[in-house]
């Protein structure tokens, strides 16, 4: 064993949130960054003698290089077995599953979720604690603090081990064993859903384009999807996860896969499509001629969850982030099922799951989840799909027809303007939030005030505060505006603007979303000033 002294700290001032370190591939591949920042996870959770850990991560660039220095520190500090995934690779929610599966102390996922990879791009690296799910605020503020602290290391002076091989070694002291990366989760994923009425249902003529975006659920969809339910060899496409995501951008929604949205709006489209991305913690939904909106699909999956032998008796409750659209509390109320809307990061899920007070969570941002981890599941959110379908033998776009008949449909959009200048975001931020008070009653064309807030929220199970989680406006007739920040910082930040219309007539269930939402933009142009503020006519982004 080698200690080894360091006159740089890691973090920079950046805290680690709850998805980790994010940095630039390189920053992580400087002088002592990573070895700084691995030494700082062991000493914040009070040191790794004696105990157990799962380790693996997406397979983009420096992944496999990451793991292995890894292994040795974690033998230099006295861990006593590593479980890692074969050629260092597990998507999130596979980790989280081998993490409570195997009754581990926790374990370190080397991913930047759905950011670019590549030697220029985006690598990351997070600890999960051992429920599985993200380390919560107050773990990663004692890693933080060993980051400002830290003068050296410890790291085994050892051979690479051999990750490509299944089976148990040794590296000093410590046992590392190498799993298959695909097997357990498999194993999960065959007890919550009905694999020979999916297997039925694609023998029948059914038809499935997946998009693993040269990310890490391609060996996943591959082994579920075609070996063992039968799609046909091809369904699952870019299915072998490359260093750099095959130089795309591993983000499932209609802007980076856009291939796949082409194929599925196209005259020869099959049946179903979905994606997942770069750690397979996301997942975009599509029927032929139809893509399903995150917050649609969380609230279609609640509605016939139970369809699924996992869920056939029932959920416990559902829970959203604020700004997911309230289309699934619409199906919680007719349901006569709890509900929760918490502010945005998984920590908060997690902790309505480990409480049993919900079964399925979800996010505006394609994250769906339910009580079988503590992550995201894309994958996991498909076969559902693919279950329901299965039972109701039902194309999507019918599906999504009769939901929103019972339920009425929410049309929701995403604006985002990026890189506002921090000075300009904050002004157009201080502005609104003193002027929420006197908003109540007040009209902006058709539509009026009926609600005006700052989200905050107090945790039903630890008692903990979050508060300024997003200014909320609520209009008569269920519509609704969010406005939050992200990323303020030196350079700029993106304003991201949640816009929601509620229709319960049937007739007019079948717009184009934007066209929808029309009055929803004006008002909250009118409202917040945007154009005034931030000199952009229109965002950069909408989804």
């Amino acid at each position: 064993m080698e200690t080894i002294a360091v006159d740089t700290k890691p973090i920079e001032g950046q805290k680690p949130g709850t998805s980790g370190l994010r940095k630039k591939t390189q920053v992580f591949m400087g002088r002592h960054y990573l070895e700084n920042y691995v030494q700082s996870i062991f000493d914040g959770i009070g040191g790794v003698a004696g105990k157990t850990l799962v380790v693996g991560g997406d397979g983009r660039y420096f992944n496999d290089r990451a793991c292995q220095v890894i292994l040795r520190m974690a033998a230099a500090n006295g861990a006593a077995r590593i479980i890692i995934g074969q050629n260092a690779i597990l998507s999130t929610p596979a980790a989280s599953n081998l993490i409570r599966k195997r009754g581990t102390d926790g374990g370190l996922i080397l991913s930047a979720s759905h950011n670019p990879g590549g030697p220029n791009a985006d690598f990351g690296l997070k600890y999960n604690t051992p429920n599985g799910g993200p380390a919560p605020e107050n773990v990663t503020d004692k890693i933080f603090a060993v980051t400002k602290t830290i003068t050296s290391y410890k790291i085994l002076e050892a051979q690479d081990i051999d990750l490509s091989t299944i089976g148990t070694t040794r590296m000093g002291a410590m046992e590392v064993e190498v799993v298959d990366p695909v097997a357990d989760y498999a194993e999960l994923m065959e007890s919550l859903f009905d694999f020979d009425a999916i297997a039925a249902l694609l023998a029948s003529g059914f038809t499935l384009a997946f998009d693993a975006m040269h990310a890490v659920t391609g060996p996943y969809a591959t082994a579920i999807l075609e070996k063992r339910l039968g799609a046909k060899p091809g369904s699952v496409m870019n299915a072998v996860p490359s260093p750099d995501f095959g130089g795309g951008h591993p983000d499932p929604n209609p802007i980076w896969a856009k291939p796949l949205v082409d194929l599925m709006m196209g005259s020869d489209a099959p049946d179903f499509g979905a994606a997942s991305d770069g750690d397979g913690d996301r997942n975009m939904i599509l029927g032929r001629g139809i893509y399903v909106t995150p917050s649609d699909s969380l609230a279609l999956l609640a509605a016939h969850a139970p369809l699924a032998p996992g869920y056939a008796a029932g959920l416990k409750g559902v829970a959203r982030s604020m700004p997911t659209s309230g289309a699934v509390d619409r199906v919680a109320e007719k349901r006569g099922i709890a509900c929760y809307e918490t502010p945005t990061g998984w920590k908060f899920f997690g902790n309505l799951l480990d409480a049993g007070m919900a079964t399925l969570c979800g996010e505006e941002s394609a994250g769906t989840g339910s009580d079988h981890v503590r992550e995201k599941d894309g994958l996991w959110a498909v076969l559902l799909w693919l279950n329901i379908l299965a039972v109701t033998r039902k194309p999507v776009a019918e599906l999504m027809s009769a939901h929103w008949a019972e339920f009425g449909r929410n049309y929701y959009s995403r604006h985002d303007y990026e890189d506002v200048e921090s000075d300009k975001a904050n002004a157009l931020f201080d502005a609104l939030r003193a002027a929420l008070p006197g908003l109540a009653g007040q009209s902006f064309g058709p539509l009026t005030v009926a609600t005006a807030d700052e989200f905050a929220y107090d945790d039903p199970v630890d008692g903990s505060h979050s508060a300024a989680q997003g200014l909320r406006i609520g209009f008569d007739g269920g519509g609704r505006v969010v406005f939050r920040l992200s990323g303020t910082g030196t350079v700029g930040a993106t304003l991201r603007v949640y816009l929601e219309a509620v229709e319960t007539d049937p007739a007019r269930m079948h717009q184009d979303a934007q066209v929808a939402l029309a009055d929803i933009v004006n008002a909250a142009e009118k409202i917040a000033g945007i154009k005034a503020h931030t000199g952009r006519s229109a965002p950069d982004v909408i989804t």
